[in-house]
């Protein structure tokens, strides 16, 4: 008995075409699965507990997926809730549940995965041996983890499944493998191991695994033998290269795909088109592993920042914009040395250049030049009145500095007023660590409600 899993889109949030999903409803898939974020944006969501998505238009999309739900009469479900899988954003997610459920009238079930670590058992793990670092790897100590403002550990299928088990119409899982939430169904159900998670795999990103990505909505089936996926927008096929080549997406192996309790083996597999738009898997291998063993993601303060922005369009500055800010830098370091007694350590001062290395910096090949350059100033330090305090003393020099000792001063231009923003704190990953556990649920929480 074969296995359909319909995955209307790479992310909630991101949206998927409403016609596509309407064919997946009419295909009679056994569940819906999706995933809801990512640490693609960086360490801030994680540190903050919140959503990078809109709550409007997350909750206009879940909408139609419960409303798809009920149709299909199958599991709806969701992993790394509210982008980075904290506690309070599947809460956030439960939220926005009950409150479809309350004004369309869907009675429902609702399972929630809670991943979050607390300090006090991740110190206890250290202690005895079942925290292995990754490489790379910051130190870890007890200080290390008592810095952290928000640990999870990355569910696989067994958390997954588990919630299913439970009779959940819908699932709200905390933070999770990509693959989990497709893959958790096929393997209760004994389809073939590999199958599950290879599919799960080129599935993970909805149609970015077919020629058309921005479509959504993909469709896997899976069986005792291997898999077959197919993208249900109109436009859309799936080929033997573009499924064959996502093993390639947020992965170092092309051929191996580490996840909780063990690894994939796609090295093996062969990949056949059945017609235009559906393709075929078989021959990838699920290798289990000798321990079970779940990812960690960290998140700290590293400091505050306050940033500012000038713009250079005079030719001159322009075409000399690195030794201007270069010029820049060091006579800002001295000043706020004797005017705040502060030393390089306790601070960071940098300039990005928008519009000729922002985003590679030294790595940049292009020389050609712009009509004008962006100069953003970052400053980083312990506190945020510190942050300003340097900005207010670099301000006018950002404006006005010149070029060489002997011209005049220049004047650039400040796109706002006031010209300076505070950030806040500025949040950094602190983990690359997997915590080893004799249970999968041990280091989860599981609560069930009718909503």
């Amino acid at each position: 008995m074969a296995t359909r899993v319909l995955v209307p889109a790479g992310v909630l949030g991101l949206g998927f075409d409403s016609a596509a999903l309407a064919r997946g409803i009419a295909n009679n898939p056994d569940i819906i699965a999706i995933d809801g974020g990512s640490t693609d944006s960086g360490p801030f969501y994680l540190g903050t507990a919140t959503s990078k998505y809109s709550r409007a238009t997350t909750k206009s999309q879940w909408r139609e997926l419960m409303q798809a739900r009920a149709q299909a009469n199958v599991p709806l479900v969701i992993g790394s809730c509210g982008t980075a899988g904290t506690d309070a954003t599947v809460d956030w997610m439960y939220h926005i549940t009950a409150e479809i459920g309350a004004e369309s009238g869907q009675r429902v079930r609702v399972a929630r995965v809670y991943s979050e670590q607390t300090v006090s058992a991740l110190q206890a793990a250290l202690q005895n041996g079942r925290l292995h670092a990754l490489i790379p790897a910051p130190h870890l100590d007890n200080d290390a983890l008592a810095s952290c403002v928000h640990v999870v550990a990355l569910a696989g299928a067994e958390q997954i499944g588990t919630a299913l088990d439970s009779g959940a119409d819908i699932v709200l899982a905390g933070r999770a493998t990509d693959t989990a939430t497709i893959s958790a169904l096929p393997l209760l159900r004994g389809e073939h191991p590999g199958a599950a998670w290879h599919g799960a795999k080129i599935a993970e990103c909805g149609a970015l695994c077919s020629t058309h990505p921005t479509s959504g909505v993909v469709q896997v089936e899976f069986d005792t033998n291997g898999f077959t996926v197919a993208p249900l927008a109109a436009r859309a096929r799936c080929t033997p290269h573009s499924v064959s080549a996502h093993m390639l997406y947020e992965n170092s192996d092309p051929y191996i795909l580490l996840e909780p309790g063990g690894h994939l083996d796609v090295s093996a597999a062969q990949y056949v088109a059945l017609d235009d738009k559906q393709v075929r898997v078989t021959g990838s291998q699920w290798i289990p592993d000798s321990r079970y063993t779940v990812k960690l993601e960290g998140a700290r303060i590293a400091g505050y920042q306050t940033t500012m922005l000038a713009l250079l369009r005079d030719p001159r500055y322009v075409a000399n914009a690195r030794e201007w800010t270069a010029r820049l830098h060091e006579f800002l370091l001295g000043e706020i040395r004797a005017g705040m007694a502060l030393h390089a350590g306790e601070y960071t001062l940098e300039f990005r250049l928008i519009g000729m290395n922002a985003a590679l910096g030294g790595l940049e090949t292009i020389d050609a030049l712009p009509a004008e350059v962006g100069v953003l100033a970052i400053i980083t330090a312990a506190s945020q009145e510190t942050a300003a305090e340097i900005a207010s003393l670099a301000n006018p020099w950002l404006l006005h500095f010149p070029l060489t000792e002997d011209e005049e001063l220049p004047t650039f231009a400040f796109p706002y007023s006031p010209a300076q923003t505070d950030r806040g704190p500025l949040y950094e990953f602190c983990l690359n660590h997997v915590l080893e556990l004799d249970d999968p649920m041990s280091a989860f929480r599981l609560e069930v409600d009718e909503i």
